[in-house]
């Protein structure tokens, strides 16, 4: 099909999907399992069609992802689902501005030189072999997402792949290489992986903690929460691993000279600067008041953008950071991107919609086996957290799910680690998390490309927790059905 046929067609789609659900009779009530009672509305009918509108557009790019994001506050004040003062507040979102602190800090770490001195000694340990660069590169992301956001540490992680990708020597007249798009998708996907192994990975961890405290009165400690998902992230990790070298096998097996090229490049930087130093101390005063956040009372309060944001304030009064990194390097992109995506999730949050399609789900579910009903709630997580905030995810499903699960006697420990592992690798659609956007950013791959990847990843995952309900979750105790 002719490109610009083609992107016609996917708008025209984009349109008919909105349209469609918005002149559409009244649907009927969802109902939840104790009866009450769950309307949609003609603004939560729109809002759906907005999603389906903003997810066709997005996948087949028919125009810049920002510009679609720029679209869904359009729509909804167009079409009045929600006022244009709600629409686009939600693109200031605290959200969106931890985004931004987020890549304020990888474009410091990369203007300093840091990403360069971290990448070249990471070459000088794994070796020359693609697969082993991959596996490091992968397990160094994992890790320090046990200790950190997620999104700040693939705002660490990206300019260190792009100089990794520099000196792999396949792309120099810029065209993505299979190696390239096995780099930064890995990178987002084991970002989402290593997340969900200790509760400062996400704020969807301890928001799903609590939901379960609150409808059982059983409290998940900092260590519970680990031994039961830790394992789950790792096996994820490593089965990312081997399904991109499958997927995207590197074009060279091996790349001869790069260590002692690596070792060469490391030398020429030099002993550590003084604007490195000061970089380093000031990235890691922000990261331990995030780390600091889950166990000191006082700063509980505090949003998260609060100390990268400040952090990023201090690179420019330091100039570090100038005029024009903020007009040229900040990929504004892929900030208007995640602007959209938490306006799309709000709207389907405050219309009902969401809680409409969650109940309309699960009630679907009463009456199934107990694996099936596991696996139902997973789905339809996994699929969520593609489109709206994972925390916003949590919310909508887990309280439903706990009351079904005690109906048909499955353990809610089950519904709480499952849930909240789906919660934390959305691997279909950039808008899903932060990692997967700023991976994008490397213009290594097409979101259509990203989305057949996650396909097998995604189904993956879910086999994955089967495996994990049979047999790790069981030796330590937690069984499937109550007792």
């Amino acid at each position: 099909m002719n490109t610009n046929i083609k992107r016609i067609f996917f708008i025209l789609l984009g349109l008919a999907a909105f349209f469609a659900f918005y002149y559409a009779p009244q649907f009927g009530p969802a109902i939840d399992p104790s009866g009450k009672s769950f309307e949609l509305t003609q603004q939560g009918k729109a809002a759906i069609g907005l999603f389906l509108l903003a997810g066709i557009w997005w996948v087949f790019e028919v125009t810049p992802i920002g510009v679609t994001s720029i679209a869904i506050g359009v729509f909804q004040a167009l079409f009045l689902i929600r006022p244009a003062k709600e629409a686009f507040r939600d693109f200031m979102d605290p959200t969106v501005m931890f985004i931004l602190g987020s890549l304020l800090i990888g474009l410091a770490f990369t203007k300093a030189g840091i990403t360069k001195r971290i990448a070249y000694k990471m070459l000088d340990v794994v070796g020359e072999d693609t697969r082993k660069i991959l596996l490091g590169v992968f397990t160094i992301t994992a890790l320090l997402t046990h200790i950190m956001a997620h999104t700040a540490v693939a705002a660490t992680m990206f300019p260190i792949l792009v100089a990794i990708l520099a000196l792999y020597g396949e792309n120099a007249d810029g065209r993505p290489t299979k190696f390239g798009k096995a780099l930064f998708i890995g990178m987002a996907y084991t970002a989402g992986a290593g997340s969900i192994c200790t509760l400062l990975g996400g704020a969807r961890n301890p928001a799903a903690v609590g939901f379960y405290k609150e409808f059982t009165g059983i409290d998940v400690s900092f260590i519970d929460f680990s031994v039961h998902l830790a394992p789950f992230g790792w096996l994820t990790v490593f089965l990312i691993w081997a399904l991109l070298l499958v997927i995207y096998k590197p074009e060279k097996t091996k790349i001869p000279g790069l260590r002692e090229k690596a070792r060469a490049e490391y030398a020429k930087l030099g002993p550590v600067s003084k604007q490195e130093i000061f970089v380093g101390i000031v990235v890691f005063c922000a990261l331990t008041m995030l780390v600091l956040q889950a166990i000191v009372p006082a700063l509980k309060t505090m949003d998260r953008s609060v100390p990268l944001l400040a952090a990023g304030l201090l690179f420019f009064l330091s100039n570090i950071l100038t005029v024009e990194d903020l007009e040229k390097k900040i990929p504004w992109n892929i900030v208007l991107l995640f602007s959209g995506a938490m306006s799309i999730g709000f709207c389907l949050w405050k219309t009902g919609a969401a809680q409409w399609i969650a109940v309309k789900w699960l009630a679907m579910l009463v009456d199934a086996h107990w694996l099936v009903f596991v696996l139902g709630i997973c789905f339809l997580v996994l699929i969520m957290t593609n489109f709206i905030m994972n925390v916003a995810a949590i919310a909508i499903t887990l309280p439903v799910a706990l009351v079904i699960a005690k109906y048909l006697g499955v353990n809610p420990e089950l519904i709480l680690y499952g849930a909240t592992a789906m919660a934390g690798m959305p691997f279909l659609l950039l808008i899903g998390a932060a990692p997967n956007a700023m991976a994008y950013e490397s213009k290594q791959f097409t979101t259509g490309e990203f989305f057949m990847t996650g396909i097998p990843a995604s189904a993956m995952i879910l086999c994955l927790l089967v495996l994990m309900t049979f047999t790790y979750w069981p030796l330590i105790g937690m069984s499937a059905l109550i007792k």
